[in-house]
């Protein structure tokens, strides 16, 4: 059982920057993979990035490849996603998500852990 909470969600101008974390508590924190979704109103849960338990390995969204970057410090049982030069449709709230499984899924149904979700807001 892992429990998520995600936090640094808040208000930023457009070309500003925020780091979210997402804390895990629970075992073996190392061997889950990880990822952030995102979902804005009234539009379904998307993708944005993933990264694997073993080598680090990570992948993107289009829409957030080279400006957002995730990263997770197993000692520290926390994943961070960095986020630069924001734009308006960044806007949403913002999800951690932890799965057992093998690989960097981009499908919500492949998580299995879900935290409650951080807003970030970006004005124009």
């Amino acid at each position: 059982q892992v429990q998520l909470v995600e936090s640094g969600g808040g208000l930023v101008q457009t070309g500003g920057s925020l780091r979210l974390s997402c804390a895990a508590s629970g075992r073996t924190f190392s061997r889950y993979a990880m990822g952030w979704f995102r979902q804005a109103p009234g539009k379904e849960r998307e993708f944005v990035a993933a990264i694997n338990w073993g080598r680090g390995r990570t992948y993107y969204a289009d829409s957030v490849k080279g400006r957002f970057t995730i990263s997770r410090d197993n000692a520290k049982n926390t994943m961070y996603l960095q986020m630069n030069s924001l734009k308006p449709e960044d806007t949403a709230v913002y999800y951690c998500a932890a799965t057992a499984s093998v690989g960097l899924g981009q499908g919500p149904d492949e998580y299995d852990y879900w935290g409650q979700g951080t807003q970030v807001t970006v004005s124009s």
